[in-house]
């Protein structure tokens, strides 16, 4: 009697895995141009205000970067370039009035940074100290931003006037003798320093406060247990807290600074008694308009974007060094 032949068993067979219908629609089917064509219609307005921005950005920012690049080499005569090299480099460094304008400059930015950066944060935190009508304070503190420049500064001019200023009238009351605000040269740059101050402290106030508001208030709580007073609280809580954005506002005060051209344009002409508030961005001025040598303004200019860059570059540096 002959054995029955095995057959493998069902629990036996080799079991295959199974095809799930959904696994099917894992694998997608590369882009075609159909539906590149229908993701560049739904995107069509975004890359429409894109490109306006691209645009408006390399009409108004970065040709004329270049355009100064190319300058600051040239020499314009009777409309055409003509390549000079680093002639207009020596035509700055030679001027008198180069070493002037920029120890002007330098002077500007130091005292811009005793009132302008410091009295906006002393504000900001004598703001930040009351309880009603903060709302109020801020809009009172930024309503000088709103002003036109030059109305502000017409006001100044009003206020500096040496025969009716409101200023002299008030030394006047006190018996004090009057100044020559803008025509005396000891005192000319701190005039533009106060005014430009009072101009421009509405953006930075209110910078300030948001930094303030951001702080928590257990850290103030636990510095009035340890019997801190207000300067150490300031000391100790205040200004660690808003370093980073104190040094982002230093930065731009700097920037800011630098360029300074409304002011003594405006109030002192420009140069000022004895060429005391001449500046760097107004000596362009008088290169690119007065001089007609747009060569040598193309030159001063890139040297000040040079400085300027490498104050950027060492915040850069000094706020990843921190980070780490």
């Amino acid at each position: 009697m002959s054995a029955p032949s095995p057959t493998p068993s069902t629990a036996e067979r080799p079991r295959h895995p199974e095809r799930h219908p959904a696994r099917n629609h894992e694998r997608r089917p590369p882009a075609t141009g159909a539906s590149l064509a229908r993701s560049l219609r739904r995107n069509l307005t975004a890359h429409g205000f894109l490109l306006g921005a691209v645009v408006c950005f390399a009409l108004f920012s970065w040709y004329p970067m270049v355009r100064e690049f190319l300058l600051a080499f040239q020499r314009t005569e009777n409309g055409e370039s003509v390549w000079v090299g680093l002639d207009n480099f020596r035509t700055v460094f030679n001027d008198p009035a180069f070493w002037q304008a920029w120890a002007n400059t330098l002077w500007y930015t130091a005292l811009a940074l005793v009132l302008g950066f410091l009295v906006p944060f002393l504000l900001a935190i004598t703001i930040n100290e009351f309880r009603h009508g903060k709302g109020y304070l801020r809009l009172l503190v930024y309503l000088p931003v709103m002003l036109p420049p030059v109305a502000a500064v017409l006001l100044f001019q009003y206020l500096y006037d040496p025969g009716y200023g409101l200023l002299n009238e008030l030394l006047g009351l006190l018996h004090l003798p009057g100044q020559q605000w803008l025509q005396d040269a000891d005192i000319a740059m701190l005039s533009l320093v106060v005014a430009s101050t009072w101009m421009n402290m509405g953006g930075a106030t209110l910078i300030y406060l948001a930094a303030l508001q951001g702080i928590p208030g257990e850290l103030y709580e636990a510095a009035e247990l340890d019997g801190a007073g207000l300067l150490r609280k300031i000391w100790h809580v205040t200004i660690p807290q808003t370093r980073l954005v104190l040094s982002l506002m230093l930065l731009m005060q700097i920037i800011a600074t630098m360029q300074v051209f409304v002011e003594p344009f405006l109030l002192t002409g420009g140069a000022g008694p004895e060429g005391s508030t001449t500046t760097v961005v107004y000596l362009i001025y008088q290169y690119a308009f007065n001089f007609n040598n747009y060569g040598a303004a193309a030159a001063l200019g890139l040297l000040l974007l040079v400085l300027l860059a490498g104050f950027s570059a060492a915040y850069v540096k000094l706020s990843r060094s921190e980070e780490e």
